[in-house]
C-alpha cells in the first residue's frame, strides 16, 4: 500500500530497517566506514647505484677498454685493484669507459664459446660481441728488491692484434713509482690509439697488390731488357754473317777471315734468336 504523499520522508528509514531485518541472525552488520580498502599502488623507488647498468647506455658515445688481465709477479695481489684504481682516476672519462675484469666476466656469462685465457687472437671476437669493448688492456707488474718493470700493452679485439706497446724497467725505484709509471703509460696508449681503427685486410689486400704488381714491372723490365739484348745479338750476327760473306765472296783467294766472320756473325744470330725465344 503506498504512503500518503506527506510520510514519503520515511521511506528511506524503513528500507533501511527492512534491510537490517532480512539479513540472516546472528550476521553482524558492518558500516561501510569500517569496510577494508585496498590498498593504493605506490610507485616503485629510483633505482639506486648499485643497480646502474654495467655497460654504458646506447647513447654513451665513448670506446670501451676492457681491462682485461692485470698481472703481478713478485708483488702483493693488491697491486692490480691498486692500478685499476689509479687508471680509473687518470683515463679520458669523455672518450674511454673502463670496464674491469668483473665487468667483462658478467658479460661473457652469456656467451658459450668464451675461454678466460684468451688475452690475444681471433678468440677476442667472441669479447667484443657481448662486452662491446673495441680494446683490452693488458698490464704485466713485475718486481724484485728494489728492481720493477711494467708491460702495457693494448690490443683491438676485432682481430686480435696488438695496436701499441710500452714496457719499461727501473732498476732502483718503489712499487709505487712504477705503479704510476704503468698507469701512465697505459693512458698514453689509450690516448695514441686511432680514433677509426684501420682495416687491416683492406691493408694486406693492398700490400699484396702491391708486391704483385713491382713483381710484375720487374718481370716486364727484365723481358724487355732480354728483347733488346736478343735484337742487338740478332742484328750483329747477320751483319757479322753479310760481311763475311761478302768478303769471302769479293776474294778470289777466300780468305779465311771472311770465312770467320760469316761463321761468327751466324753465331751470333742463332744467339739473338735463342736470347729472343726463352
Amino acid at each position: 500500500m503506498p504512503l500518503p504523499p506527506r510520510f514519503a520522508f520515511l521511506l528511506p528509514p524503513l528500507l533501511l530497517v527492512a534491510g537490517v531485518a532480512s539479513a540472516s541472525p546472528g550476521t553482524p552488520v558492518t558500516p561501510a566506514s569500517a569496510v577494508p580498502r585496498e590498498p593504493s599502488p605506490v610507485a616503485a623507488p629510483a633505482p639506486d647505484s648499485a643497480g646502474a647498468r654495467a655497460v654504458p647506455l646506447p647513447a654513451d658515445k665513448r670506446r670501451t677498454v676492457g681491462l682485461l688481465d692485470v698481472r703481478v709477479e713478485g708483488l702483493s695481489d693488491e697491486i692490480k685493484d691498486n692500478f685499476r684504481h689509479e687508471l680509473e682516476e687518470q683515463i679520458d672519462t669523455k672518450r674511454f669507459w673502463l670496464a674491469d675484469l668483473k665487468v667483462l666476466k658478467a658479460a661473457m656469462m652469456r656467451s658459450t664459446k668464451w675461454t678466460e685465457g684468451c688475452l690475444v687472437g681471433r678468440c677476442l671476437a667472441e669479447l667484443r660481441t657481448h662486452s662491446g669493448a673495441e680494446l683490452v688492456l693488458l698490464t704485466a707488474l713485475t718486481g724484485s728488491g728494489t728492481s720493477f718493470g711494467y708491460v702495457v700493452t693494448l690490443v683491438r679485439t676485432d682481430t686480435g692484434s696488438v695496436v701499441d706497446q710500452e714496457s719499461d724497467r727501473c732498476d732502483v725505484c718503489t712499487v709505487s713509482e712504477v705503479m704510476k709509471q704503468a698507469t701512465l703509460a697505459a693512458v698514453e696508449v689509450l690516448n695514441n690509439a686511432p680514433d677509426k681503427l684501420p682495416d687491416e685486410a683492406s691493408e694486406r689486400a693492398a700490400l699484396i697488390q702491391r708486391a704483385i704488381g713491382t713483381v710484375q714491372r720487374d718481370a716486364a723490365a727484365r723481358a724487355q731488357h732480354q728483347r733488346r739484348v736478343g735484337m742487338a745479338l740478332l742484328a750483329a750476327g747477320i751483319a757479322g754473317a753479310v760481311t763475311g760473306g761478302a768478303l769471302y765472296l769479293a776474294n778470289d783467294s777466300r780468305p779465311g777471315y771472311a770465312v770467320a766472320t760469316a761463321a761468327g756473325g751466324v753465331a751470333l744470330a742463332a744467339s739473338g734468336v735463342v736470347v729472343l725465344t726463352f
